[in-house]
């Protein structure tokens, strides 16, 4: 079952096939940036994933090169940073807590804020041709909408070099750092994804439910305990006039 054919203008895609709920993120015309029409849509999959019973497993994939380039700058510079920063924050809390796994097929390039819905998937499964960057200190902000999900996933001297350097990295570094469950070469990407798809759909609903609600416990108590206050940061950096400065400057080179 699919909602592609009914809803042409729709930027996410929702279909259901064998217990597995597949959400494609649809947005190639800026990268999968998270527009509020992405979110908006892509809280509703997830929300639709939770209550299908034909669905055992959800998987989160995109069309296009780019995975998800994070924040949509345009709109963030017209906006409230603060309510867009809790935006992702709820992003990441509904994966954390969907009472399915959530498998991550990652093929192409992921930055910023689409980070986030990467580590707050129970399993991410990356190209290893696919490309990583936490950009944010690039443009004078921090990864805060995103650190409970990403620093927990990924070792500390890890976590230090990415964040603090901004530099791109592959696939497998992701998955030597922890970012990711593994990386394989692109023309084995749909083979393993639909590999640990197959696996985990062998397991009963309450057993995955209850299973993943211990795995992600920390990881939900430490998201609610620090949600608001890295909100208010992100808000915060975003105003200051050297991030403003530095993402017209990155608007106009993208131009």
């Amino acid at each position: 079952m699919s909602d592609s054919a009914a809803a042409p203008d729709r930027v996410v895609h929702y279909e259901v096939s064998d217990g597995l709920a597949t959400i494609t993120l649809d947005s190639p015309h800026n990268r999968n940036a998270l527009s509020r029409q992405l979110v908006g849509e892509l809280v509703a999959a997830l929300d639709r994933a939770a209550a299908d019973d034909d669905a055992r497993v959800v998987l989160i994939r995109a069309t296009g090169t780019v995975f998800c380039s994070g924040a949509d700058l345009a709109e963030a510079a017209t906006g409230s940073m603060e309510e867009g920063a809790l935006t992702i924050i709820a992003i990441q809390r509904r994966i954390l807590t969907l009472p399915k796994p959530v498998v991550t097929r990652v093929h192409g390039a992921v930055r910023a804020g689409g980070t986030g819905i990467v580590a707050a998937s129970d399993v991410a499964i990356s190209a290893e041709e696919a490309s990583f960057a936490l950009t944010e200190v690039k443009l004078g902000l921090a990864p805060a909408a995103i650190s409970v999900t990403v620093l927990p996933r990924m070792t500390s001297r890890a976590a230090a070099l990415a964040c603090l350097g901004g530099e791109t990295f592959r696939g497998a570094d992701a998955a030597a750092y922890g970012l990711v469950t593994s990386a394989v070469p692109r023309d084995h990407l749909d083979e393993a994804v639909d590999a640990v798809c197959a696996s985990l759909g062998t397991g009963a609903a309450q057993g995955l439910r209850e299973t993943k609600a211990l795995l992600n416990r920390e990881l939900v108590e430490r998201l609610d305990a620090r949600g608001p206050e890295l909100a208010a940061l992100s808000a915060r950096l975003f105003g200051s006039e050297e991030a403003k400065e530095a993402m017209l400057a990155f608007l106009s080179r993208s131009r």
